[in-house]
């Protein structure tokens, strides 16, 4: 008891920050033979705050290539210390047009001061050598969000479009947090809600958000899991949040 009084008491105090797994590539545009061997690094932190978490190797790491053939490339991960704590990248050859949507299932994270464990189901696209043929398929993952806007190629003011699905079905009135990639911590927050923003999905499990800045956009479509998973620690079964994350990319009009 004293310890969810605790918990309680450390949140008023200093607010939560919003989880996201990413898996962020060097580029989310290949056009050039040049060019077509990405660099992609997976981290589970705070964006804006800049903050790495611990990631364990995930359960899989795959490419669903042109909507049709799947990769498994989890034993391709090589794992990398950052401040301490551990990130997973790898590198991967663009070989034919077509839109590549890199996917994640990470393993369990638990969070102490949430009292659950995390686990977010993430994707990034891809487009190679200007075939757009798959960008709105979907990967098939517990819950995710599929693009109703092309996910590249994406100016700063243009909305994005989403829909959510979990289980395959559309998620009505769910919450979405939205944050910025904040490289270099380059931008500062007026006050905490600023940080992570918080939309909706409508009816029809849809969102859309605005994009006031160039840069990494993580949407993360949070829910809660039907199973508890037992911590080993103290023998407990906690609730898990399941998430379904897309990351985007807009660039500043020129």
């Amino acid at each position: 008891m004293k310890r969810k009084i605790l918990s309680i008491f450390l949140i008023f105090i200093f607010p939560l920050l919003a989880h996201f797994q990413m898996i962020l590539p060097n580029t989310d545009i290949v056009e050039k033979k040049e060019e077509s061997l990405l660099s992609l690094t997976l981290l589970f932190c705070h964006p804006f705050e800049q903050e790495i978490l611990n990631m364990e190797k995930p359960q899989t790491f795959g490419v669903l290539i042109g909507g049709e053939e799947k990769v498994d490339l989890t034993n391709t991960l090589k794992e990398e210390k950052r401040e301490g704590k551990s990130v997973w990248k790898t590198n991967y050859q663009i070989t034919k047009p077509g839109d590549y949507l890199f996917y994640v299932v990470p393993k369990p994270y638990f969070e102490p001061a949430e009292e659950q464990y995390i686990v977010h189901y993430t994707k990034v696209i891809v487009n190679g050598f200007g075939l757009e043929n798959a960008w709105d398929r979907e990967v098939g993952m517990k819950v995710e969000i599929i693009p109703l806007t092309r996910p590249y190629g994406l100016y700063v003011g243009n909305v994005f479009r989403g829909r959510v699905l979990v289980n395959g079905k559309p998620a009505p009135f769910v919450n979405v947090e939205v944050e910025y990639y904040n490289e270099e911590k380059r931008c500062q927050a007026p006050s905490s809600p600023f940080i992570t923003q918080v939309i909706k999905t409508d009816e029809n499990g849809i969102f859309c958000y605005g994009i006031p800045k160039a840069g990494w956009w993580g949407f993360a479509a949070l829910t809660e899991g039907e199973e508890k998973i037992k911590n080993p620690k103290d023998k407990k079964e906690y609730p898990v949040e399941i998430g379904g994350v897309i990351w985007i990319k807009a660039e500043e009009m020129k």
